[in-house]
Order: C-alpha cells, then structure tokens, then sequence
C-alpha cells in the first residue's frame, strides 16, 4: 500500500513538473524525457495497482520444495542482466562513436568505411552479452 502511494504521489508530482516544463522551456529533447519519465512511473502505478482490482490465484502448497529453484531462478537473472547491461554498454558506445563518425564523414567521406567499422566493434559488446546469457542458460 505504502509502495503504491509513493509511486501515485511521485507521478504526480513529476506529471505536474512535467506540465510546468512544458511551459517554460523550449528545449525538444527536456519535453520528451519527462513526458517518457512520467508515462513510464503511470505505467507502473498501473500496473502495480491492477493487483487490488484483479482477483488472485491461490494454488496448494507442494509437497517438497525443490531447492533448485532458487539457484535456477538467479540463473535466469544472471543472463538477463548479462544481455541487458551488455546491450545498454553497446547503445552508449554506438551512440557516441557514431556522432564522431558522421561528423567525421561530414568532413572527409573517404573514411566511411573505417567509420562503419569501428561502429561495428561497440555494436560487439552486445553480441558478446548475448553469448554469455547463452553460455549461462546451456548450464541450468
């Protein structure tokens, strides 16, 4: 309950900032992120709020626990976030060898290749990610 009406309140406070920014500022990209910040934290307020509205499953306890489950389950987690930071790391790289790479075609176009190549090697992090989250879910 707490948690739901910290997130209600924090919503609402960064819908009203964001309504405020709107205003005031003329800057494109500052509309955009609290306008995404703020659909993000409703989205979550949504979400986590359908639990009252819907009713819940119960299900009969099983008989023995299996102990598994817990190593099973921070398997799963692990080649998530294996993935997932890898992709966020390859994002940031692509991001700024990229600008570099067309301001720097903007000025010399001869060098479009070396350019699309070192924009490849940031795109491998992502790849190496995802060979690692493979490597952990071939072991469970």
């Amino acid at each position: 309950m707490i948690l739901r009406l910290s997130l209600l309140s924090l919503f609402i406070t960064v819908f009203i900032g964001g309504v405020i920014m709107f205003k005031k500022t003329e800057k494109r990209w500052v509309k955009y992120s609290v306008l995404s910040v703020s659909l993000v934290l409703l989205l979550t307020f949504v979400i986590l709020g359908s639990n009252i509205a819907l009713p819940q499953k119960v299900y009969a306890a099983e008989a023995a626990v299996n102990s598994t489950s817990n190593n099973l389950g921070l398997g799963y987690l692990a080649a998530g976030l294996a993935v997932g930071i890898a992709s966020i790391g390859a994002g940031i790289a692509v991001g700024i060898a990229g600008s570099a790479a067309i301001g720097a075609i903007s000025e010399k176009p001869e060098i479009l290749g070396r350019a699309l190549i070192i924009i490849g090697l940031g795109e491998g992090i992502a790849i190496y990610g995802l060979i690692i989250s493979i490597m952990i879910l071939g072991r469970l």
